[in-house]
């Protein structure tokens, strides 16, 4: 276990998504799996399907990360790119897996589907398969690159097996509490709180229900007993202020 954080970056790659007739649902099921595994996701992009987009952001991406993870682009159309776009990126061809032909090559069909469907065997030399318990064609790891299929229920089968294969860290933790006082009420020592924490998140998040308005009080970080002594601290702010909180069902 690394000692340092240990970052990821989502690409998220499709013009469906970027023209709103799909909405993803994949980000915040990456985002808490990989925290479990050790591996904070800090940044998430959307990306269409343009090649030249694709392979800079690639570059750009799995240089300034620890792990880059796509999701989308592997299908058997035109426009599913996202293989051709990982091996140019990283220099290499494209290549026939034979176990992903004949796993392919299983379902018959005609002449002109199956050519279809064999675009999904083309994986750039030199990766390793991810399994895909859903049935279907894998994804592939190539160095730090984890592409998978965009298909929520493919995703998570694909990315539940990860855990193995990266390197993390200490997962990052929560504590909370609904504190009902406007932000603004608690904004200054809120923030004179923060800067005693340096190395944990506390945010503030304002809601109105039920007739009454507060701020949900939230606290992120990697250390239990930090977060333990951080939530002691802002319970007491709310209470010197003259509010009121309650601990989250």
């Amino acid at each position: 276990m690394s000692d340092s954080p240990v970052t990821a970056c989502v690409l998220i790659i499709g013009n469906e998504i970027l023209s709103g007739r799909t909405q993803d649902t994949n980000l915040a099921h990456l985002a808490q799996t990989l925290n479990e595994f050790g591996v904070q996701v800090r940044e998430a992009r959307v990306i269409p399907d343009v090649e030249d987009i694709i392979v800079d952001t690639l570059n750009e991406c799995r240089r300034a990360f620890d792990y880059v993870l796509t999701t989308g682009g592997i299908g058997p159309t035109h426009d599913d790119i996202t293989a051709d776009c990982v091996a140019n990126a990283f220099g290499v061809e494209l290549e026939m897996h034979p176990e992903v032909e004949a796993l392919i090559r299983r379902r018959e069909a005609p002449p002109e589907i199956m050519e279809a469907r064999l675009r999904m065997a083309r994986i750039p030399k030199g990766a390793t398969l991810i399994e895909n318990a859903m049935s279907g064609p894998p994804g592939f790891q190539l160095e730090n690159v984890f592409v998978m299929a965009g298909v929520p229920a493919i995703m998570r089968a694909m990315v539940s097996t990860l855990g193995d294969r990266m390197q993390g860290g200490k997962p990052v933790r929560s504590r909370s509490i609904i504190a009902y006082l406007s932000e603004g009420h608690v904004a200054k020592p809120l923030g004179r709180i923060q800067e005693r924490y340096p190395n944990t998140d506390l945010g503030s998040y304002p809601f109105y229900r039920q007739d009454r308005y507060g701020t949900n009080l939230v606290m992120r970080g990697t250390d239990p007993d930090l977060l333990d002594a951080l939530l002691e601290e802002v319970r007491e702010m709310v209470i010197e202020l003259g509010g009121e909180y309650e601990d989250p069902e």
